[in-house]
């Protein structure tokens, strides 16, 4: 078996590039058979014709698929209009599960983008910000079943007078004398923010190293220029890096809207939605592999596809303003 699966990796290996080693020439070819006027036309169109393909295949015909099947009943074998919709807005459980949505959609921007824009701040200013921004970047590079199962033992719970293994109960009830340890998984008014924490945990880096890089771009003359004229390290912040600063961190806080628009992962890890933490995706997973209804799974991922274009749109067009700004 072994022999077989490395012999089939190393053909997926050598037969992609190849393929497209040979389909470049081929286009290459057929292109220098056309006038010359309407080489420059042609050739764009054929090199990214692949990339069309795909995407064609894997992302416009499932999403052109999906909101059919969200027209059509549990085993998808009659019609039944917008019923699924119908139930998506009055079902408790799925509107629970929007509210938690759109509680991640407020907090995880704010947190992540304010977390990684102080961090970026702070390294900027320190001989070894490089190695600091390497350690903190770490987290992004833990996949997000990892960093669920950290979190779980960092969220632990442990009954009054037994040892408590987790580290933020033993951290108050270490330094806190009387403080009794709390379940932060299960109490509803903290399990929502727990979850979300440990996202921001995760994404915070990737907001500093983008930050860090448009902090980069501001020029230094027009920062000592400002401190020559008397202001103070708050000013020059608030004056001169945030608004300059503004376009990425626009570009930053929407990445992170769409991530916490799709959160599945950290979710359905530390509590599989128990205790009121259910989003709009594991509500759509449980629809789908749990009650084996495939319209109204259907239905609940043409909202969530609905919820992110718009962003992923607006994203698109401040990442363009950013660039033509910068040009």
């Amino acid at each position: 078996m072994l022999p077989e699966r490395a012999a089939q990796l190393a053909l997926a290996v050598l037969l992609v590039p190849a393929v497209l080693v040979l389909y470049l020439a081929a286009v290459e070819g057929a292109v220098r058979v056309l006038p010359s006027r309407r080489q420059g036309q042609v050739r764009p169109w054929l090199w990214i014709g692949p990339a069309i393909v795909l995407v064609a295949v894997f992302l416009v015909i499932p999403a052109i698929n999906t909101a059919y099947l969200s027209l059509l009943n549990s085993d998808s074998t009659a019609f039944v209009g917008a019923d699924n919709y119908r139930y998506a807005a009055s079902d408790p459980g799925l509107l629970s599960a929007i509210q938690n949505s759109l509680v991640w959609l407020i907090s995880l921007p704010l947190l992540a983008v304010t977390a990684g824009l102080a961090m970026a701040v702070l390294t900027d200013r320190v001989p070894y910000g490089r190695a600091a921004r390497s350690i903190l970047f770490l987290p992004i590079a833990i996949s997000a079943v990892a960093a669920g199962v950290i979190w779980r033992f960092m969220y632990d719970y442990r009954p009054p007078g037994a040892a408590q293994t987790g580290t933020l109960n033993g951290l108050l009830t270490g330094l806190i004398p009387g403080a009794e340890p709390q379940t932060w998984l299960i109490n509803s008014l903290t399990n929502n923010g727990a979850l979300i924490v440990a996202t921001v945990w995760m994404q915070a880096g990737f907001c500093m190293i983008v930050l860090a890089a448009g902090l980069k771009g501001i020029p230094d003359e027009l920062l000592e220029a400002a401190r020559v004229d008397g202001a103070n390290e708050w000013q020059l912040f608030r004056r001169i890096t945030l608004p300059l600063l503004m376009p990425t961190v626009t570009v930053v806080a929407t990445t992170m809207a769409i991530i916490a628009l799709k959160a599945f992962d950290i979710v359905y890890v530390m509590t599989n939605g128990n205790f009121d933490t259910d989003v709009i995706a594991t509500r759509m997973f449980k629809e789908l592999f749990s009650a084996r209804h495939y319209g109204r799974a259907s239905a609940i991922a043409v909202i969530l596809m609905a919820a992110v274009v718009p962003i992923m749109i607006w994203n698109l067009r401040s990442f363009r303003q950013q660039q033509a700004g910068g040009r």
